[in-house]
């Protein structure tokens, strides 16, 4: 007898996309809103995305790439992490290039399948 499981929900879900390749960005806001999510961004920029988490309304976890035109996503990871909100990284980057205080954070590799990572975001949110 097969099990059906529950299709993965982010219903009512804020997800912030920090994300500068255009078409990556696109898809990724494209399979988060299939779930049901309201996307805050894309933003293809560090600064654009302290901003918006210094004005924005609760989030409630986000996806960033770690290298956003030559800038380091990590000052945004560590607001994040100080508001207490899940986030993973979806980047081009190794583990291995990953600072050590950031080795924990869940990393999808590019290239990815935007739906597949998009479905794995409501775990995160079980995990806290």
């Amino acid at each position: 007898m097969s099990r059906t499981h529950p299709q993965p929900s982010l219903t009512g879900r804020r997800v912030l996309v920090v994300e500068d390749e255009f078409f990556v960005a696109d898809d990724l806001v494209q399979a988060l809103t299939r779930l049901g999510a309201e996307v805050l961004g894309p933003v293809p920029t560090r600064d654009e995305a302290l901003d918006l988490l210094a004005t924005a309304e609760k989030i409630d976890l986000a996806v960033l790439d770690i290298n956003l035109e030559d800038e380091a996503v990590y000052p945004v990871a560590d607001l994040l992490a100080a508001q207490g909100v899940p986030f993973l990284f979806a980047t081009g980057y190794s583990q291995a290039a990953v600072p050590t205080q950031y080795r924990h954070v869940p990393r999808w590799e590019k290239p990815f399948n935007p739906q597949t990572l998009a479905d794995a975001l409501p775990a995160l949110l079980r995990d806290q």
